[in-house]
C-alpha cells in the first residue's frame, strides 16, 4: 500500500485538545511515571507520546516507529525510521506500554501475529498492549460515496482483524475512545485532497474531486461528527 502521509498532519488529531483528551485516556489504561519505557508503532509525527512524555517528564524518550520519514516529528520522540520487526531485531529494552493506532490494519494477518507475539515478548511484568482501530460499525467520518464504500469495505476487514487479535491477546479488554469533532468544511476538504485516511490512498484525483463536491453539496459550513475508537487493552 501506498504510504499514508496526512493522517495527523494539520488535522483534529493533531489538534491540542485531541491530543490532550488521547493522552487522558491512554494514562488511564496504563499508570506511567518518569521511569517508564513507552513504545508507539506507527507513530506519525509522535505527538501523543511526546505530550505524556512532557507530562510526566519522562527519563527515557518514548521511542516511535514509523515507515515515513517526516521532516516535523516531534523532538521530545526517539524516532526510528523503519518498520516493526526491523526496530524489534536489535531492541534491547522492555517496554511499560507498547501502542498500535490505526496501524495495525496494513499488516497482513500472518505479520499480525508475528508483531503481537514480538510486543508480548518486549512487554516488562504488568506491561500493556494498546490497539486502536476505528470503529468497525455506525462510523460517523464524513464521506462522499465511494469513500464510504471504501471505508466500509475496510471496517468490515478490520471487525475480523480485531476478532482474531483477541484470540491472540487472552483475558484483553474492550472499550472505545471518542472525540467530538467539529471542523470547518473547507478545512475537510482539504484533507481529502491531501488522502488523510488510507481508504482514499489509491482514488485518483478525478475520483477524489467528484468526492469533494459530493461533501461541498451534502455538508453545511462546519461539519460535526465523533471520532470513535475502539481500544483492545492486553496486560502481560
Amino acid at each position: 500500500m501506498k504510504e499514508l502521509r496526512n493522517w495527523d498532519n494539520k488535522t483534529w488529531l493533531s489538534s491540542k485538545a485531541y491530543i490532550t483528551s488521547f493522552k487522558s485516556f491512554i494514562l488511564k489504561k496504563k499508570k506511567l511515571n518518569n521511569k517508564s519505557r513507552i513504545l508507539d508503532i506507527g507513530c506519525g509525527r509522535g505527538k501523543i507520546f511526546a505530550s505524556i512524555s512532557r507530562k510526566l517528564q519522562l527519563n527515557n524518550k518514548p521511542i516511535g516507529v514509523d515507515l515515513v520519514n517526516h521532516k516535523d516529528v516531534d523532538k521530545l520522540i526517539d524516532f526510528r525510521n523503519e518498520d516493526a520487526f526491523n526496530f524489534f531485531r536489535t531492541n534491547q529494552d522492555k517496554f511499560d506500554l507498547i501502542m498500535i493506532k490505526q496501524t495495525l490494519h496494513f499488516f497482513n494477518i500472518n505479520k499480525r501475529k508475528k508483531l503481537i507475539k514480538i510486543c508480548k515478548n518486549n512487554l516488562k511484568k504488568n506491561g500493556v498492549i494498546i490497539i486502536l482501530s476505528l470503529n468497525t460499525s455506525n462510523n460517523e467520518i464524513p464521506c462522499f460515496k465511494l469513500m464510504k464504500q471504501k471505508l466500509n469495505k475496510g471496517l468490515k476487514r478490520d471487525a475480523r482483524m480485531l476478532k482474531s487479535v483477541r484470540k491472540l491477546l487472552v483475558n484483553s479488554k474492550v472499550d472505545k475512545f471518542e472525540f467530538k469533532v467539529s471542523i470547518n468544511k473547507n478545512k475537510y476538504v482539504q484533507m481529502l485532497k491531501q488522502k488523510y485516511i488510507s481508504c482514499l490512498i489509491n482514488l485518483s484525483k478525478s475520483q477524489i474531486n467528484k468526492g469533494i463536491k459530493e461533501i461541498k453539496d451534502t455538508y453545511s459550513k462546519d461539519i460535526l461528527f465523533k471520532d470513535i475508537l475502539i481500544c483492545i487493552k492486553y496486560r502481560h
